[in-house]
């Protein structure tokens, strides 16, 4: 008799799934265990295997279709023979999409000031949509008509290839306004910078494209937007003198031993937790009360190109360094391969976000509930600084941690900073 597949709920968050590869076809057998397709869910990229034995007999939700939880994907039979005329499948019911606009500038001017009340909460979103693109617009180019095909004699256009001269920049003396070699000289250069225009856009101002989100952006897009909605954030920042830090790294290195920059922070940081254990906490907003985590499990942010996700170094402050080093370089490795089991993911009590390999001297990061702070760390800098009263060269680094008010008070946030800063400028203490 005929069955019904449904998307399966692979992860805690997970509402839809988009489906990257079916590994079966329809009227192929399928065996219990067998893979049946690949999934895309809210945080990493997972196969499905097979809870019954039977035959795909029609398939639903193509490769690259997304499905919500529960709803059907696709059709199959106990046996390869049996009809499915008639057959309804089970599951949820795909959402509607919403209705196209008729009028589409009047509809977008509407938008405007039309504001949606999400499910669940007491404040009201406005509707933030694109401009369409401008219809009455016509490219203002110079005189000569930019875009055109220039008049040139044959010498004269391939001296300008061989000299990466724009004809477009040349005006001709030739007959006709031709370009002729000896007009050559006073022509602008062809390459990527150069005040001479070579083309004529085609598509109008303010032309878009709209990109859906994927099942991961779309977990970030709403938790992080709650994440600011709802938190009452405050931020402390502390430069810290990074000499100490580098000189160690690179002691460490001409020993054989390869560390980078943020596993130090992962270590000071753990030691600074247990040092003050108020800040290794978070907010239950269901029960309005304060979580006091009993263990530190730092969450480390991994950026993928779906998104970012934080798997989690339990019981950080336990680890040495070479131990932290390791487990961070494993753990962000099977995060960019989609392999992160759901335990290494999910719930940590605190996390760090370094955008320093990027070049970034500082920025400010947002708190990932129910956690109650995450600190941002920026990249080392050369510059002066003030060294027993004098202006001498070296390296610094800013970090700025984001904190809960309704967790964290601004004197218990700088304790911790400054217990942050204590052990960076003091590496040997996280060497033990």
């Amino acid at each position: 008799m005929p069955f019904t597949l449904t998307m399966p709920k692979l992860s805690p968050t997970m509402e839809e799934g988009t489906i990257v590869k079916w590994r079966k076809k329809e009227g192929e057998r399928v065996k219990v265990g067998d893979v049946l397709f690949e999934v895309a869910t809210d945080k990493a990229t997972v196969e499905h295997s097979s809870l019954d034995d039977g035959f795909v007999r029609k398939i639903l939700v193509k490769e690259g279709g997304s499905a919500q939880v529960n709803q059907a994907v696709a059709v199959m039979t106990e046996k390869a023979d049996e009809s499915i005329e008639g057959y309804v499948p089970e599951g949820v019911v795909q959402k509607a999409a919403a209705p196209a606009p008729a009028a589409a500038e009047k509809k977008q001017e509407e938008k405007k000031v039309e504001s949606v009340k999400p499910s669940g909460l007491g404040l009201e979103q406005p509707a933030f949509v694109p401009e369409p693109p401008l219809t009455k617009y016509e490219f203002a180019g110079r005189e000569g008509g930019v875009g055109e095909r220039v008049l040139a004699s044959p010498l004269a256009k391939r001296l300008a290839k061989e000299r990466g001269i724009d004809l477009s920049s040349v005006k001709g003396s030739g007959p006709h306004g031709r370009v002729t070699s000896r007009d050559l000289d006073l022509g602008q250069s062809a390459g990527a910078v150069a005040f001479g225009r070579r083309e004529t856009p085609t598509i109008a101002p303010g032309t878009y494209e709209e990109i859906p989100l994927t099942p991961m952006r779309k977990v970030i897009a709403r938790r992080l937007q709650e994440s600011k909605t709802f938190i009452p954030h405050f931020y402390v920042s502390q430069e810290v003198k990074a000499d100490p830090l580098f000189h160690a790294r690179e002691q460490l290195k001409a020993g054989g031993l390869k560390v980078s920059f943020n596993d130090f922070v992962v270590r000071a940081s753990a030691l600074a937790l247990r040092e003050h254990p108020e800040i290794n906490s978070g907010f239950n907003s269901t029960s309005a009360s304060i979580i006091r985590f009993k263990t530190i499990d730092i969450s480390i942010a991994v950026s993928l190109p779906e998104g970012l996700i934080t798997p989690i170094v339990r019981h950080a402050d336990y680890k040495n360094l070479g131990q932290l080093s390791s487990e961070i370089k494993h753990l962000a490795e099977k995060a960019r391969h989609g392999k992160l089991a759901r335990e290494e993911y999910v719930g940590g009590s605190f996390t760090i976000s370094n955008l320093g390999m990027f070049g970034i001297s500082e920025f400010f990061a947002v708190i990932n509930p129910p956690q109650a702070a995450i600190l941002a760390v920026g990249g080392i800098e050369e510059k002066p600084i003030v060294n027993n009263g004098q202006i001498v060269p070296g390296k610094t680094m800013m970090m700025t941690l984001s904190v809960d008010h309704r967790v964290i008070d601004g004197s218990d946030a700088a304790k911790f900073l400054k217990s942050v800063q204590k052990f960076l400028e003091n590496p040997a203490l996280l060497l033990l």
